[in-house]
């Protein structure tokens, strides 16, 4: 089965994540990261998107971008922009939804139908 990697336009760590939760607050139209944006509010996870990420038929992923160099630079020698959606499959890591996409995304449940499409 395939497995859906969703990678942040952000780096792991609290000391990181509270500056963007700040960020998000002070200046949201310079917020560089749409999922990010889509998918958690200021301190917690979208209740929507939780209820889709509970109910999936298919395995997903969450990185921060720094945790994906980590984890798949040795693997594969792949360059994204980020944020961005990819599949892990037999052939190695292929584009589900652009970061162009996300960007153009305004809510979450176009987030959630995307993905839907994509998949089935």
């Amino acid at each position: 089965m395939p497995k859906l990697i969703f990678i942040y336009n952000a780096n792991s760590g609290r000391g990181n994540a509270f500056l963007d939760s700040v960020h998000k607050v002070l200046s949201p139209q310079t917020y560089d990261c749409k999922l990010c944006e889509l998918t958690f509010g200021i301190v917690t996870e979208n209740s929507t998107w939780k209820k889709f990420r509970q109910e999936a038929t298919y395995e997903m992923l969450f990185l921060h971008k720094d945790e994906f160099a980590k984890t798949y630079k040795s693997k594969f020698g792949y360059k994204f922009t980020f944020p961005i959606v990819l599949v892990e499959g037999a052939n190695g890591l292929e584009v589900v939804i652009t970061t162009e996409e996300l960007n153009s995304l305004q809510t979450v449940n176009a987030l959630i139908q995307l993905v839907k499409e994509r998949m089935d």
